[in-house]
């Protein structure tokens, strides 16, 4: 069963966390910008996509600094409303997030977006994500932090993604299990075959439309992820003896 981490942290920090999880297979960055596939994970490279050392990446996001370009000349209004991560130190991001010094460093390398923690109104909030969105950019409201980038999301990340396993393994039976505990994670969540909303200390489950196929962690965080995935797998070890 691969393991495919579905996050809107960043190529640098995926990068370390795979080695650390000892896992060799691809990973969505920075909330369905872009697919890092290694190298040899199928036959061939897959269309649409460019090596990138030893990645083949499919991008659906223009680069980081277009959204900079649009906050820096656009949203003057409200520039002492928010701070980006190209704005903060490692030090502030540390503070901010609890990361250790390296873990900071590597969640300031963007490629595609810019996280950016709110300190005004919540109806000031507001004025500035519709701004935003005229401007032709997409703002996720993640677990900590508002996420400016274009319309790329989880979910169309990992639709991409399975039809890549599904040509590979010549299998439409392939299951796609998501799970996740923000708003951005909804798209991801609404696509999958299953959707795991994992129960989070600082906000209440993502809301989903969908009704079917659906189960609520009673575990915060990691603990809710575990206990979710073992009653699915125990379910379909069962019905399959």
């Amino acid at each position: 069963i691969p393991v495919i981490l579905n996050t809107s942290k960043t190529k640098a920090e995926l990068s370390a966390i795979t080695k650390e999880l000892a896992i060799t297979t691809p990973f969505i960055v920075e909330n369905g910008a872009a697919v890092f596939i290694p190298i040899s994970t199928f036959p061939q490279q897959p269309d649409d996509t460019i090596k990138v050392d030893n990645y083949w990446v499919k991008s659906f996001c223009l680069p980081r600094q277009h959204w900079l370009d649009i906050l820096n000349d656009h949203c003057q209004d409200f520039h002492e409303s928010y701070k980006g991560f190209s704005q903060l130190s490692v030090e502030q991001l540390i503070t901010l997030t609890g990361l250790s010094a390296e873990k900071a460093a590597q969640a300031r390398q963007r490629l595609f977006g810019e996280p950016l923690h709110w300190q005004g109104s919540e109806s000031e909030k507001e004025a500035f994500i519709q701004l935003l969105c005229d401007l032709g950019a997409n703002v996720l409201k993640g677990g900590r932090f508002l996420h400016v980038s274009g319309y790329c999301d989880k979910g169309q990340a990992m639709i991409w993604l399975a039809s890549l396993y599904r040509e590979h393994y010549n299998d439409s039976e392939v299951v796609t299990i998501a799970l996740g505990d923000g708003d951005n994670d909804i798209a991801m969540l609404e696509a999958a075959n299953i959707a795991v909303q994992v129960r989070s200390p600082v906000n209440d489950f993502p809301i989903l439309k969908r009704q079917v196929s659906t189960i609520q962690s009673k575990g915060f965080g990691p603990q809710g992820w575990a206990e979710s995935l073992q009653q699915l797998l125990s379910s379909k070890l069962t019905k399959g003896a």
